[in-house]
Parts: C-alpha cells; sequence; structure tokens
C-alpha cells in the first residue's frame, strides 16, 4: 500500500547547478532576507 520509496525513487534529480545555488552563501541570505521582508510586511499589514 505505502509507495513512499517507489514515489522517491522516481522524483527529479537536482541539476549542477541548482545544487551550486544551494550551496551559496549569497543565495541562501539573499532568499532568507527576502523571506523575511514578505513576513514583516504581512504582520505589519494585518496588526
Amino acid at each position: 500500500m505505502d509507495q513512499t520509496n517507489a514515489r522517491i525513487g522516481e522524483a527529479p534529480l537536482p541539476t549542477t547547478g541548482e545544487l551550486r545555488r544551494r550551496r551559496n552563501v549569497l543565495v541562501q541570505f539573499w532568499r532568507f532576507v527576502s523571506t523575511s521582508w514578505v513576513m514583516w510586511r504581512l504582520a505589519q499589514k494585518h496588526h
């Protein structure tokens, strides 16, 4: 019944460029800042 392992095995693997972006500290920092900014704006709008 549980097909979790089969579904994980069929999932696409990340490309070389995607792995490079995931390891890049500047990209991680930018994503953190942009996500935090969006959450801050939402909090300010609703309070």
